[in-house]
C-alpha cells in the first residue's frame, strides 16, 4: 500500500507541472507531498475531535485543551469515555459551549452508529462529507481537512480555504484574489490529484 502510494505521488508530482507550468518551481523546490504514506496515529473519531478543538484557537491552546480532555478520559480520547463526561466536565477543559455541542453530537453519532467510521474506507469523498456536515460545528472545510490529512484522499479541492487561494494567486501572479467558484473550475484540470495541488498552494501562500 505504502509503495503503491509513493509511486502514485511520484507520478502526480511529475504530472502537475505539465498541466500547469506555474507549479514547476514549487514541485521542484518544496518538500514532496506525503498524503497517505503513513498510517494515522489517531482514530477517525480522535482526528475529528482534535479538528474541532483546534477551530479558532492557537496551536498551543488546542494542545493544552486536548491534553486536558485526554486526562479526563483516563489517557485515551474515545467516544465511550467522552460520552460519560457531563457538559460541565467538557467545559472545564476549556471548550466553548459550541464546541461542547459539536463534540457531544459527534460522540453520540459514533456511539449510536449514526456514523459508522469503519465504512469510511469504502465511501467516496462526497459520501463522507455528507455523513459529517449534518453535525453541528462540522462544516465542509473540516470534513475536507479530515479527508486530506487523516484519510489521505488525493482528489479533494478545498477552494474555501483562504491559504489555498492565496497560494494559487502567488504562484500565478494574480493581481486580484481568485474566488472559490473560479478556482473550483480551474481545479478540474487536476482531477485525481487536487489534494496534492492544494498541498503546494498551501506552501506557496
Amino acid at each position: 500500500m505504502t509503495t503503491d502510494r509513493a509511486k502514485e505521488l511520484s507520478s502526480i508530482k511529475r504530472a502537475i507541472p505539465k498541466i500547469d507550468p506555474a507549479f514547476a518551481s514549487p514541485v521542484k523546490n518544496l518538500p514532496p507531498c506525503t498524503f497517505g504514506l503513513e498510517k494515522p496515529s489517531l482514530t477517525h473519531y480522535q482526528s475529528l475531535i482534535r479538528s474541532v478543538i483546534a477551530q479558532q484557537v492557537s496551536t498551543a491552546a488546542a494542545k493544552t485543551i486536548t491534553e486536558r480532555l485526554k486526562t479526563k478520559c483516563a489517557g485515551s480520547i474515545t467516544a465511550q469515555r467522552v460520552g460519560k463526561l457531563s457538559t460541565k466536565e467538557l467545559q472545564s477543559v476549556g471548550l466553548t459551549g459550541a464546541k461542547v455541542r459539536t463534540i457531544s453530537e459527534l460522540t453520540d453519532a459514533s456511539l449510536t452508529g449514526a456514523i459508522n467510521f469503519r465504512k469510511f474506507t469504502y465511501l467516496s469523498d462526497e459520501e463522507i462529507v455528507a455523513e459529517l456536515v449534518p453535525l453541528f460545528g462540522i462544516g465542509r472545510w473540516t470534513a475536507e481537512m479530515f479527508l486530506i490529512f487523516h484519510l489521505g484522499r488525493l482528489d479533494v479541492w478545498p477552494v474555501d480555504d483562504l491559504a489555498v487561494r492565496r497560494g494559487w494567486d502567488n504562484l500565478h501572479g494574480n493581481a486580484d484574489p481568485i474566488k472559490p467558484k473560479a478556482l473550483s473550475a480551474l481545479g478540474e484540470a487536476f482531477a485525481g490529484m487536487r489534494s496534492v495541488v492544494a498541498w503546494y498552494c498551501w506552501r506557496a501562500s
